[in-house]
């Protein structure tokens, strides 16, 4: 491969195993310490060093997610009131992920631009939040700090947003509030809860899922 063959080219004489056809995802997921930092923004970086790695495993991406996400230590809300704060680049996702945490019964918070994105889109915001600073409403914080906040999506944007976004996720990092800093990643969470309020989460050990795996090249049983 570091020569330049591709892998199709490989298994055809031969010197690769053919591809097997897994009815499973994995994810992988790495443990990052914010809690022993408090006073450290949540936003990964290339000088990130996780405590370890964690994988779920399970018959659909959103089942492998939450896996991997309970594996990492978060706890995992299945109702309550989901903050949503996210850039522009990210409003689609925000969308589809309000779309699907309603209709699992949450309620939806959103700053003020993405409030408006999800409201063009038809969703119902039940708080609007006001910039941190402003007299005219209650902030992102302290909607966080009064405790009705059971799960927070915000994606970093531009200088000004970013500083109220650092806050928000201190915020959350204080209270042990369930943080996801990426759109995909808030999406691939409401998928993963639709799955499992139809589907409870299965234990398999990996002994026996390598067991399968050698006998029939694939497994759907979790």
């Amino acid at each position: 491969v570091m020569m330049g063959e591709t892998l199709e080219t490989l298994r055809s004489v031969g010197l690769l195993d053919q591809e097997k056809i897994f009815s499973h995802t994995a994810v992988k997921e790495a443990v990052l310490p914010f809690n022993r930092f408090p006073n450290t923004d949540a936003i990964l970086g290339p000088e990130m060093r996780s405590t370890g790695e964690v994988m779920g495993i399970d018959a659909t991406p959103g089942l492998a997610f939450v896996k991997s996400q309970l594996a990492a230590g978060m706890s995992l809300p299945k109702d309550g009131t989901v903050f949503i704060s996210v850039a522009d680049r990210d409003k689609t996702q925000g969308i589809q992920s309000a779309i699907l945490f309603k209709e699992l019964g949450f309620s939806i918070a959103a700053t003020v631009g993405t409030a408006q994105a999800l409201r063009q889109a038809g969703l119902e915001v039940s708080d609007i939040v006001a910039k941190i600073g402003d007299d005219d409403g209650v902030t992102a914080v302290e909607l966080i700090e009064s405790g009705k906040v059971q799960l927070v999506i915000n994606s970093p944007r531009g200088r000004g947003p970013r500083a109220d976004g650092a806050h928000i996720r201190k915020a959350a990092g204080e209270r042990g509030i369930p943080l996801l800093t990426t759109a995909s990643s808030g999406l691939a969470l409401a998928k993963g809860l639709v799955d499992w309020s139809e589907h409870p989460l299965k234990v398999k050990s990996l002994q026996d899922f390598h067991i399968e795996n050698e006998n029939s090249g694939k497994t759907d049983e979790f």
